[in-house]
């Protein structure tokens, strides 16, 4: 039976050598159906054609590499789907345009990816050829996102790490705060169609949309100021 090809903005290709064992993966994997991602996971051996994983990344806007870091590079899952169904001709004529990103989880903590400590080099030089592949093929490079320790983190911070990985996976690139905050009300809108009973929700929702307003209003403010210093300077 051939399986269905999802036709979903973001494509989340999942790299782990034992991924039903890992709570990080599994975590994740909620938010990446919240943010209404395809989660794709690799395995070996690999039966799919060629032609299957290349639509699958043809019909993605947003193409994310989510893998552990394993000896301070992706694991050997991921070079082999890369090595098997990648080309030069298939990346530089069908992936333009897009965007690639990495989710990168790692049991070292963020200090340890610095000069002189135990990795020495940070995630952005260890895996750059990512940005090689990137820079190749014309797509937009996202910044990294990083996941330190998860088996350390409170119930709290996980909480907040799912709403960051769903914006990671679904909020439009470069990153600012009028897009974070349409983002979250955005989340908030389905929230209370999800329930319509609670007259608060609909109070929060309206205050929030007011802040954005507010927001939008004082960032063409400030547009505005900085445009007549410039015109002024001529």
């Amino acid at each position: 039976m051939k399986k269905e090809i999802l036709r979903i903005k973001t494509l989340v290709i999942v790299a782990h050598p034992q991924l039903n064992n890992s709570s990080t993966q599994q975590f994740l994997k909620q938010g990446a159906l919240l943010a209404q991602a395809n989660w794709h996971e690799l395995s070996l051996p690999m039966t799919a054609s060629p032609e299957y994983e290349r639509q699958l990344l043809r019909q993605a806007q947003r193409i994310i590499f989510q893998f552990p870091l394993y000896w301070y590079s992706e694991p050997a899952v991921l070079k082999q789907w890369e090595e098997r169904y990648l080309s030069t001709q298939f990346v530089e004529s069908e992936l333009g345009k897009k965007e690639l990103g990495l989710v990168v989880s790692t049991g070292l903590p963020r200090t340890a990816f610095r000069s002189g400590a135990k990795a020495h080099f940070g995630l952005d030089q260890l895996l750059v050829s990512f940005q090689g592949l990137a820079r190749q093929a014309q797509m937009t490079w996202l910044p990294i996102f990083s996941i330190y320790q998860f088996a350390y983190m409170s119930e709290q911070e996980r909480q907040l790490l799912l709403m960051r990985y769903q914006r990671y996976l679904s909020q439009d690139f470069p990153d600012s705060l009028l897009k974070r905050s349409n983002w979250y009300l955005e989340r908030l809108k389905q929230y209370v169609q999800q329930h319509p009973q609670n007259p608060q929700l609909e109070l929060v929702q309206t205050q929030f949309q007011q802040n954005i307003w507010s927001l939008e209003n004082s960032l063409s403010t400030v547009q505005l100021i900085k445009q007549g210093e410039d015109d002024s300077l001529e």
